[in-house]
């Protein structure tokens, strides 16, 4: 189990475990995180999976996609640290990473 450190909106943290080969949305959605709406179910065709994930994991995660890209840049809170939870495997490499739940647009 990888073990997630997640702050919520109200800065409340809470640490969770994900199994390995799941998305990090999943991750978040099924320890109960509701400000994670998540409304394309992992598609990767809305922003509402964003977040903000620690910058010293930046190099274990996949790069952006295309896609990811497009729909960062239509959020008025995109940082560089900015993330599509849904294209963030879960990974041994990630065991206690921080994950912020960005604002809702």
């Amino acid at each position: 189990m990888v073990k997630l450190v997640v702050v919520s909106r109200s800065g409340s943290e809470s640490t969770i475990e994900a199994d390995e080969g799941i998305s990090l949305m999943e991750a978040l959605r099924d320890n109960g995180m509701d400000e994670l709406l998540a409304l394309c179910g992992g598609c990767c065709s809305c922003a509402t999976c964003h977040v903000y994930v620690d910058p010293a994991f930046s190099g274990d995660m996949p790069p952006r996609s295309e896609d990811e890209e497009d729909l960062l840049d239509s959020s008025d809170h995109k940082t560089e640290q900015s993330r599509l939870s849904c294209q963030v495997p879960v990974t041994a490499a990630l065991d206690g990473l921080r994950v912020t739940i960005a604002p809702e647009d």
